[in-house]
């Protein structure tokens, strides 16, 4: 049985859910900077919900929710919430999102997501693994345009993806007249290649409103650089 993950100020169970809390949503959940306050916020594909938490730790005034498509993560990402100090501005919706953005008139000014993104090739033979990681239960495509749909006019979309994908995403997004604001492009250590992109996707900017960072999480093994340690120290317990 997977052991419950400590953070500073919540804690979130994972046995129930396929995908275990990595550094993906860790890093989306702090990284992610709107320009205002957001009166309220999306998770999209919670899992155990921590992305969903960190937003709600985060921004201390915004109602947060959150969608998740399979029935055991769905009950736990609730247990989660009920469990944290900020359950009385937290729910999740058990739903495709595809059902989600066609039914919900509501829009929001943040909308974050750590997508499923394997492709078929890698596929388990573990049914519900296989649809929290691989895009063919969300594609890029439903994703990037149920998010245009749902978000306000000023709202910022967020999300994190496998470097080889951001150019693809982009290009997509920008169908949907979602532009990078900003990308943050992730590496292991200063030696390894670029594995994740962070992008804040939103409406109205231009390419030279672009801002391009690079985040490198290890000096070496275990020993994690300033960049890293600044971003994630509010949450983790041992930064």
């Amino acid at each position: 049985m997977s052991k419950p993950f400590q953070f500073k100020e919540f804690t979130v169970t994972q046995d129930q859910c396929a995908m275990k809390i990595g550094t993906d949503g860790v890093l989306l959940g702090a990284w992610v900077e709107p320009k205002e306050m957001p009166f309220n916020i999306l998770d999209i594909g919670t899992g155990t919900g921590v992305i969903a938490l960190m937003m709600a730790q985060r921004f201390s005034s915004s109602d947060v929710d959150a969608i998740e498509i399979d029935a055991a993560a769905y009950e736990q990402a609730m247990t989660n919430f009920e469990n944290s100090p900020w359950a009385d501005r937290m729910f999740c919706y058990h739903a495709s999102f595809q059902e989600f953005f066609q039914e919900m008139e509501e829009s929001y000014d943040l909308i974050v997501s750590n997508p499923p993104f394997f492709t078929a090739t890698q596929k388990s033979p573990n049914e519900q693994r296989n649809k929290a990681r691989f895009e063919d239960a969300l594609p890029f495509e439903h994703l990037l345009y149920g998010a245009s749909k749902l978000l306000s006019d000023q709202g910022t979309f967020a999300l994190i993806v496998p470097y080889d994908q951001e150019e693809q995403i982009v290009n997509i997004a920008a169908k949907m007249h979602l532009r990078p604001i900003k990308i943050t492009h992730v590496k292991g250590n200063e030696q390894a290649l670029i594995k994740r992109s962070l992008i804040a996707f939103k409406f109205n900017v231009t390419k030279k409103d672009l801002q391009l960072t690079e985040l490198i999480i290890e000096k070496e093994r275990h020993i994690y650089t300033d960049d890293y340690i600044k971003l994630v120290q509010n949450f983790y317990l041992k930064m």
